[in-house]
């Protein structure tokens, strides 16, 4: 996990860390600041119900979410525990980005796709109501 945060703080970035267990769901939600989102263990699905659109996250991969883009989510069989980073809105591209494990920080060239790309599947019935983060 400490690569992970050194990667993040090397764009800028200061990430705090969350968890949840297996099977936890966040019922659809959006926030007022960029969010940058990283799995540091497990995994964790984040639907798109505005896009039509899911992503689907392990160990690495990192999520960027523009302000106001709805989103939901669903833990994996492992649980999860995530850093996650707040920047202004405006910050980040247009639409919600995947960057693979690999691809973004010092590890990885960047750029990643357009969450719905091949990485990505079509979203998920909606989740039932809990906790949103």
């Amino acid at each position: 996990m400490d690569a992970l945060v050194e990667a993040l703080r090397a764009e800028g970035l200061d990430p705090g860390s969350w968890s949840n267990d297996p099977g936890d769901v966040y019922a659809p939600h959006l926030h007022a600041y960029d969010k940058v989102l990283v799995v540091a263990r497990g995994s964790i699905d984040f639907g798109l119900p505005d896009l039509a659109r899911s992503a689907a996250l392990g160990t690495g991969d990192r999520l960027d979410l523009p302000a106001g883009t709805r989103h939901d989510a669903r833990v994996g069989p492992d649980g999860v525990t995530c850093l996650e980073a707040h920047l202004p809105a405006g910050s980040l591209r247009l639409e919600p980005t995947l960057l693979p494990a690999g691809s973004w920080g010092s590890s990885g060239a960047g750029g990643g796709a357009p969450a719905g790309s091949p990485r990505t599947r079509a979203a998920d019935a909606a989740p039932s109501e809990t906790d949103g983060a």
